[in-house]
């Protein structure tokens, strides 16, 4: 009972917020149409054009077996220090170079193949679920924040921060299921379907950064009443690269440095969504990839912070 009233109780109040969004919306029509077209004009311009493409070529390359043959000399470091197949080192490497959301992606893709079991999904999302070094170094450190030492010292602390994240739910154990969905086992390439799957995915996460820069400006009035620091910090929990915009207005470089490095580990609700969303045959266990990405941002913070001390 206690349980399906604390059900009832989240519906609701997600409900009273949608329609505090939709009343917000229906008063200022122009504003909110501007902040949902700055929502795709973010995604048209910064991430649509890094993850189509790379989404495109790894649906191919799932249905082959280079991948296997590609992988085999991480074979020996990954399967002793993660616990997890060599082809994982892929998907590790494919998310620091092109960052949210394609670790989760390249994952689904090698689940549907049967080149990784459930559990072994779960894992590699500990330590394979990243941000890039064109956002970070680029985006945050060099234009944000005005200051490229600390765009270094976030995406350094960020990926050593997984990697050691990996090694600590390496012995995690999830239930497998007695069947799944399948890609195509005749390693046919089937250009359509290839061509469809992964327009879809990419416009699903073009709609959920949409959606957000919509919730995001909903809750500024909230965020206004609360001490700047609080505000910042939900802001980029809600969606990281409002927050790490925010957090070079009011902290200083150094305090600055260790927050975007949380939030940018920890990736924000939107990735979360995101995340959940590449990988629907997963079934990803919300709870568990939650924790993982907290310990993420744990982690990686106090690597920046030592590297802070060395380095400002």
């Amino acid at each position: 009972m206690q349980k399906i009233n604390k059900n009832n109780f989240v519906s609701n109040l997600l409900a009273i917020f949608i329609i505090y969004i939709l009343i917000n919306m229906v008063i200022f029509p122009k504003f909110y149409i501007q902040q949902t077209f700055n929502g795709i004009s973010a995604w048209a311009l910064n991430v649509l054009p890094s993850i189509l493409p790379f989404i495109f070529f790894t649906k191919i390359l799932s249905t082959t077996n280079f991948l296997e043959k590609f992988t085999k000399i991480f074979k020996n470091p990954f399967e002793k220090f993660f616990k997890v197949p060599a082809i994982s080192s892929y998907v590790f490497l494919s998310s620091i170079i092109s960052g949210y959301p394609i670790g989760a992606k390249v994952t689904e893709e090698l689940y549907l193949s049967n080149k990784i079991s459930r559990n072994d999904a779960c894992k590699i999302l500990s330590f394979s679920s990243t941000s890039g070094p064109m956002f970070i170094i680029g985006a945050v450190g060099a234009v944000m924040f005005n200051n490229i030492t600390a765009g270094y010292i976030i995406f350094f602390s960020h990926v050593l921060g997984a990697f050691l994240n990996g090694f600590l739910y390496r012995n995690i154990k999830v239930k497998e299921f007695s069947s799944k969905p399948t890609a195509n086992q005749k390693n046919n390439i089937d250009m359509n379907s290839i061509v469809l799957d992964s327009s879809l995915s990419v416009i699903s996460v073009g709609t959920i950064i949409a959606v957000f820069f919509v919730v995001i400006t909903s809750l500024t009035p909230i965020f206004s009443i609360l001490p700047n620091f609080v505000a910042i910090f939900l802001s980029g929990i809600v969606e990281i690269t409002k927050g790490c915009l925010d957090i070079t207005t009011y902290l200083p470089l150094f305090w600055a440095t260790l927050l975007a490095t949380f939030i940018i580990s920890f990736g924000g609700i939107s990735t979360i969504i995101q995340t959940k969303a590449m990988t629907k045959n997963i079934k990803l266990p919300v709870k568990l990839y939650v924790l993982q990405k907290f310990t993420h941002a744990v982690i990686s913070t106090i690597i920046a912070f030592l590297f802070c001390i060395i380095c400002f």
